[in-house]
């Protein structure tokens, strides 16, 4: 079975579990992952998606107050 290359925004929207509209505001504002407009859709590349979400990550404050002391 082949993995999906892309998701709509719903689909997007379900996995980070936020509102359609969120992502909406987002491409307005330019803060949410890269996107294309094919055809009047939103669609989201697996790769601008993983992408964004690497970049979201952090590390907890435990993590980096041990490496302190």
């Amino acid at each position: 079975m082949q993995s999906k290359l892309c998701l709509t925004q719903k689909e997007l929207a379900r996995r980070w579990a936020i509102s359609h509209r969120t992502l909406e505001r987002w491409r307005w504002t330019g803060e949410g992952p890269d996107y294309l407009k094919l055809g009047g859709r939103v669609i989201y590349r697996i790769e601008d998606i993983t992408a964004f979400e690497a970049a979201a990550l952090r590390r907890s404050n435990a993590s980096q107050s041990a490496q302190v002391s």
